[in-house]
């Protein structure tokens, strides 16, 4: 019985894993949408630098500009862009993100 909880948990820690690397991986397609604002790397321009940003608060700011709320100087910019992302290509784009 051990041995079976063993094996069981270790598959779940590999999924979640794989899961982790999958999100930015998807994350990483949606941002091409972010390029023209925020830099190829996150570097920033137009937009702020988003490299190495926290992913909560990156998926917070996403969120709120989804929701339309008033985030700040850019929101007019940035609630159309993020008007139609669900809240898995939030959380990818956030993972990406992160990962610059």
């Amino acid at each position: 019985m051990k041995k079976l909880l063993l094996a069981i948990t270790a598959t779940s820690l590999m999924t979640l894993g794989s899961a982790q690397a999958a999100s930015a991986e998807a994350g990483k397609s949606a941002y091409s949408t972010c390029v023209g604002c925020h830099g190829a790397a996150g570097e920033g321009g137009v937009g702020p630098a988003l490299a190495g940003r926290d992913t909560a608060e990156i998926a917070d700011l996403l969120k709120k500009y989804r929701a339309g709320e008033q985030v700040g100087p850019m929101t007019s910019m940035m609630a159309p862009m993020a008007a139609n992302l669900s809240d898995a290509d939030i959380e990818n784009i956030a993972a990406y993100t992160a990962s610059l």
